[in-house]
C-alpha cells in the first residue's frame, strides 16, 4: 500500500503538481509509494507529505513537457510525471533525450494530444450573439432596454485545456463580452477580467443567431472546389466537431457540387499574371510606371500588420530589365536592418551557389514574396516566422507589379512561400523542383530556399542538397545565357 497520497486540482494547472513534486522530493518518496487522486481517497491510500518550498533542479524540458501533460484527461498523468521526475533526479539526467524510452514516449504523446486539442479549440470555437439583462437585440450592439451584447460559444475539449487557452481568447476577442461553455468548465470575459465556473451541458448553449447565415455565406464563397481533399478535411476537422460548426451543414452539398464547379473554373477564361491590376486599398500609388517609383511607393505600404514591427520595407533590387528574377520568402533579420534582400547568411550562401553555377548576381533581379520581416521576439533576438496565406496575398500586388515592369524571361521561386506567390497555389517543392514550366508571359522554375540548406542538421545531407541547389541554378544559365558570368 502506498504511504503518500496527494489530492491535486483537476483543472490542467501546473502549480498543484509543482507543489506536490516539491513535497515528495523533499522526503525522497519513491513513485511506488505515491498515489494521486481526490481528497476522499486520502484515508484509504495514505497521508499527505508535509509542505516544502525547496526549488527543484530539473531540466527546462521537463517543465515544458509537464505543463502540457497536466492538462491531459488521463487520471494517471500525475503518477507518470512523478515517475519521470524521479528517474531524472536519480541518475537519468538526460532521460528526456531518449524518445524511445516507453515512459518518455507516452508522455510526449500525451503532450502532443493536448497541443492538438488546443489547436482545435482555436479553430472550431464559434460564438453566437445574445443580448443579456433584458434588452432586446436591435441589431446595433447594445439593447435600448439596458441589455448588452454578449457572445457565447459551446466547445467540447478532450482535455483540461480551458485555463491554458485564456490568453489566446482574451487577446483575440478583448473588446467583446464572451463566454465559452464546455462540459469541463466555463470561461467568461467581461472586457476586463476572466472568470471560470463549473462545466455545463450542451443544452446551455445558445441557439443559432443571425451572424451564422453571414458566416455560412462567407464559407460558401471562399470554398475552393478545385482543392477538395475529403480525407485531409476529415483529419483537420474531425466529425465529432461538426455538430458545433455552422459551416458543417454546407459541406455535403459543396462536395457534391465540387466536380461541376471545378469544370466551370477550368472552362473559364484564364486571368493572366501580367494583366495590370489596380493597386488595392492601403497601397500607396506609385508616382510613375517605373521600378524606382514602385520601390519608393512600397516604403509606405501598410497592406498587412507586418509593416508595424518591421524596420522598413525590403524591396527587390537588380537591373530593371533583368532577364531572370529570383523570388525568396521574406527578408530576414539582417535584411530588415539593411533594407536589402539576401544579405544575411542565406544570402551569402545564395551568392556562393550562384557563382558555382556560373551566374552573375549583378545581372539578375532578387526580391521576396513578402516585403516585411515577420518575427517573434525571444529576449533580444528576433526569430523568423513563416508568413501566412493572408500576408502572402496582401503583398502579392507588389510582386505582380515587379514582374509586369521587369518582364523577365524566367522567374525562379525559392521555397514554398515564393512558389505559392508565383503560382497562386500550394506547391510541393520535392515534386515540382528543377523543372522549367510555362507561365503567362515567362517561364518558371521552382527550387528550395537557401535557408533550407542552413537548417539541415546533417552535414552530409547539407552538402548533397547544396549540390542539388547549384544544379537547379545551373538550369537557369542554360535557359537564359544572358546572366552567365563572363570569364
Amino acid at each position: 500500500m502506498a504511504r503518500w497520497h496527494l489530492a491535486l486540482a483537476d483543472d490542467g494547472d501546473l502549480a498543484s503538481f509543482q507543489d506536490a513534486a516539491r513535497r515528495l522530493t523533499a522526503i525522497d518518496a519513491s513513485p511506488d509509494d505515491v498515489t494521486f487522486g481526490g481528497p476522499e481517497e486520502g484515508v484509504l491510500f495514505g497521508q499527505s507529505p508535509p509542505p516544502a518550498d525547496a526549488p527543484l533542479g530539473v531540466p527546462r524540458a521537463f517543465v515544458s513537457l509537464a505543463s502540457l501533460v497536466v492538462a491531459h484527461a488521463d487520471p494517471l498523468r500525475f503518477a507518470l510525471l512523478y515517475r519521470l521526475l524521479w528517474r531524472l533526479l536519480h541518475g537519468e539526467r538526460h532521460l528526456l533525450q531518449v524518445s524511445a524510452d516507453p515512459l518518455v514516449h507516452r508522455l510526449e504523446m500525451m503532450a502532443r494530444a493536448v497541443r492538438r486539442d488546443m489547436h482545435k479549440m482555436t479553430a472550431f470555437v464559434r460564438f453566437r450573439r445574445v443580448i443579456v439583462d433584458g434588452g432586446p437585440d436591435d441589431g446595433r450592439g447594445d439593447g435600448p432596454g439596458g441589455g448588452h451584447e454578449h457572445y457565447v460559444a459551446w466547445f467540447e475539449p478532450e482535455h483540461l485545456i480551458l485555463r491554458r487557452m485564456q490568453d489566446f481568447f482574451c487577446d483575440r476577442f478583448a473588446s467583446m463580452r464572451w463566454s465559452i461553455l464546455t462540459p469541463r468548465g466555463c470561461m467568461h470575459w467581461d472586457k476586463a477580467t476572466i472568470r471560470f465556473t463549473p462545466g455545463v451541458t450542451r443544452s446551455e448553449a445558445p441557439p443559432a443567431d443571425g451572424l451564422e447565415a453571414w458566416w455560412q455565406a462567407y464559407y460558401r464563397a471562399m470554398f475552393n472546389p478545385a482543392r477538395i481533399n475529403p480525407e485531409a478535411m476529415r483529419a483537420e476537422m474531425p466529425r465529432k466537431y461538426w455538430h458545433n460548426l455552422p459551416e458543417a451543414a454546407l459541406i455535403p452539398e459543396l462536395l457534391q457540387q465540387a466536380p461541376a464547379r471545378t469544370e466551370a473554373m477550368l472552362e473559364a477564361a484564364p486571368v493572366t499574371a501580367r494583366k495590370s491590376i489596380p493597386a488595392p486599398r492601403h497601397t500607396p500609388a506609385p508616382e510613375g510606371d517605373t521600378l524606382a517609383a514602385l520601390r519608393h511607393a512600397s516604403t509606405s505600404c501598410a497592406r498587412c500588420s507586418l509593416h508595424a514591427p518591421a524596420t522598413q520595407t525590403v524591396f527587390g533590387e537588380g537591373p530593371p530589365d533583368a532577364p531572370v528574377i529570383f523570388i525568396g520568402e521574406q527578408p530576414g533579420d539582417q535584411e530588415d536592418l539593411a533594407g536589402r534582400p539576401f544579405v544575411g547568411p542565406a544570402g551569402q550562401l545564395f551568392d556562393r551557389a550562384l557563382a558555382e553555377a556560373g551566374l552573375d548576381r549583378r545581372l539578375i533581379y532578387v526580391t521576396n514574396a513578402v516585403k516585411h520581416f515577420k518575427f517573434v521576439l525571444r529576449g533580444k533576438r528576433r526569430i523568423h516566422q513563416k508568413p501566412d496565406a493572408g500576408e502572402i496575398e496582401a503583398c502579392h500586388w507588389w510582386l505582380a507589379e515587379e514582374l509586369r515592369l521587369i518582364r523577365p524571361r524566367l522567374a525562379v521561386a525559392m521555397g514554398a512561400t515564393a512558389a505559392r506567390a508565383l503560382t497562386g497555389r500550394a506547391v510541393t517543392i520535392g515534386r515540382e523542383r528543377g523543372r522549367i514550366t510555362s507561365m503567362a508571359h515567362f517561364h518558371g522554375l521552382i527550387t528550395v530556399h537557401p535557408s533550407f540548406l542552413l537548417r539541415l542538421p546533417d552535414k552530409a545531407a547539407q552538402k548533397a542538397e547544396y549540390r542539388r541547389f547549384v544544379e537547379d541554378l545551373a538550369i537557369v544559365g542554360n535557359e537564359v545565357s544572358d546572366v552567365r558570368l563572363v570569364a
